[in-house]
Parts: C-alpha cells; structure tokens; sequence
C-alpha cells in the first residue's frame, strides 16, 4: 500500500519502517556500504575496519524507570557499534532543545549520558545544541552518532546466517517497552520493572573472545524480539524455528501485555541482543553470556533451518505454531 503521507507506524520498527527505508531512503542514496542495511555501516581505511552509525532518539517520557532518555541514546548507539564486531570509540552528541525544557532536566540527562558512556568506555568528543520555539518540539530530541574499530576476524551479518545455526538471547525480553508503557499508563503492576538500558560492548566483547565462529549479533530494539527475528529471516532468507517456552519474559511483563493486548514479543527492548552461532559453538557462547552482569538470565530460544524460506515460525507453549512476521502498525509509539 503506498502512502502519500508518513504515519506514526513509519517509525515503529515493523512493516511500514522497513518500506519506508527501502522505497524511499535507499533507491536515493544507494551504495554497498548502505545495502546492508545492519546496525552499522562497515568501512575500511587502509588496513583498518572501522564502525559508523547514527540514532536519533524521541522517548516520551524522557525519564522513565530504569533510565531517561540520555541513557538510551549513548547506550543505544554503542550497541549498534558493538553487534557489528566493533570496539566503540567515539560518540557524537546533537540535542535539539524546545524552548521551556527545566534546566534540571537537562543537567540529569547529561549525568546520565556522561555516566553511561564512561561505563562503555567511550567519549563525547563533538556534538551540537538547538533550541526550537515552545511547541516546535517535544522538551528534548537527541540524536548519537558512533565510530569504532571492528578486530572481529568473522563478519558478523545475516549474510552469514547458516542452516543449523543456534539462536541466543542475553536474557528477558520486553522490559524496556513494559517500563514505559507502565510509566504512560501509571499502571501498579509495573512498579518494579525497570527498562533493560544498558551497554552491551563489554559482554559483546566477552561472546567474541569466547567464540571466533559467531555469524551475526543483532540488538532487539524498535520491535522487539519478533520484529528483529523477522527481518532477519526475510534478509538471510532462512527458516528460524523459535520456542515459546525458551524466551525469557518476566510475569510482570506478561501480566501487562494480557490487560493491554499487547505481544511481548514485540515490545522494544535496549539492553537485549541475540546471537546467531553454529550449534558447536552454541555452550561456549551461553556461558560467556552467563557470566557477565547484561547475560545472566540467556538462553537458547531457537535454530535456524531450511533457506530460502524467509520466516519465522514461533512453536507455541501449547503445541501449536504460528508465523512471526513484521508488524504492521505502531505497537507503542515513541520507545525509544
């Protein structure tokens, strides 16, 4: 279906933001380095593999438990570094302020940034401030850029995706989307879910030390679990087989998602990747996430099977199967 306007659903991490980036931004700006359309852009100069990546973040509220908005954004971009096998180094910082916003608000946020990319071992080391008419914006808009350097012998993509391969999850899934829905709503059920916001590089680091045989890593953010596993099968063009069973929920999300109808399978998360990697490998790459303090609670929840299939078939807790495709619409908007 073709639209002649942007709807809130183009930025929901489903159907519609897939078109929207493939009809429209990609025929316009086509080049290798874009078509793999992954969390980062890889590049080589000289001898060196470098990361580069960009994210723009829009949350509402921009404090919700378990973090605000400038967590997610220093978080949020050194893991999109660290999925494609790169060390981060360097964070750019470009804030677009609406005339109004506390000052203390903004001093918070900034710890908060300050804070995380110190724990991530990484630096602001440039950025940019603008100040918009009340009304023009919604308090604060910030957007992250990244660099680092990828040592990473393999290529972590979903071009290296293989019949066979083990599906990994660093731990409980939807968090993130369960914290800020519970804040919105103001909702008892969700007084101690936190949002799962967190820098994954260190554990990334750790999987990639343990296993030189991992094909791909991905963050499951916009979408969650169902979307990213969805997207990744259309792209590898392979069959992931996932179990029910095996995915890590907390009951609290689950309690949310049955009062509001939602699927925890598609509710954002920022502290959550998985990793795709070759059944041999698959003990060796659990324990390393087990091991440390973002993968205690990882699991094994699914194969990949047959190619040329393009999707992923979720087996049920009841028995039953059902396909796991991309949303069509705006789960909860403003996530992330």
């Amino acid at each position: 279906m073709k639209y002649d306007k942007i709807l809130l659903e183009h930025g929901g991490g489903g159907l519609l933001s897939h078109e929207l980036i493939t009809e429209h931004f990609l025929p316009r700006f086509r080049n290798p380095y874009l078509e793999r359309l992954e969390d980062s852009a890889l590049l080589t100069i000289g001898n060196q593999k470098f990361c580069f990546t960009t994210d723009s973040y829009v949350v509402s509220p921009v404090f919700f438990p378990g973090g605000n908005i400038g967590s997610l954004a220093v978080c949020g971009t050194v893991n999109d570094l660290a999925v494609c096998g790169g060390k981060p180094l360097f964070l750019s910082c470009g804030v677009i302020l609406e005339e109004g916003f506390p000052v203390k608000s903004l001093e918070a946020i900034l710890d908060t940034m300050a804070e995380k990319a110190a724990e991530a071992g990484v630096q602001i080391v440039t950025g940019d401030t603008k100040v918009v008419a009340r009304g023009a914006a919604d308090g604060i808009f910030i957007n992250t850029s990244g660099i680092g350097v990828v040592e990473y012998p393999g290529v972590l993509s979903v071009k290296s995706i293989q019949p066979g391969d083990v599906i990994i999850v660093n731990g409980a899934v939807g968090d993130h989307g369960a914290a800020i829905i519970g804040a919105r709503e103001n909702l008892s059920l969700s007084s101690d879910i936190l949002s799962d916001t967190a820098p994954l590089n260190d554990l990334i680091a750790d999987i990639l030390n343990a296993s030189p045989n991992v094909h791909c890593m991905r963050d499951a953010t916009r979408g969650g679990l169902g979307a990213i596993l969805a997207e990744i099968a259309k792209s590898a063009q392979v069959r992931i087989n996932v179990d029910e069973k095996s995915i890590p929920f907390q009951e609290n999300v689950r309690g949310i998602c049955e009062i509001l109808g939602f699927d925890p399978l598609f509710l954002a998360n920022e502290g959550r990747m998985i990793a795709f990697c070759p059944e041999a490998d698959a003990k060796v790459v659990l324990n390393a996430m087990q091991s440390h303090k973002y993968g205690r609670g990882a699991a094994i929840i699914g194969t990949v099977d047959k190619a040329a299939q393009g999707r992923v078939v979720l087996k049920t807790s009841i028995g039953g199967e059902r396909v796991i495709d991309l949303p069509t619409g705006e789960l909860v908007p403003r996530i992330c």
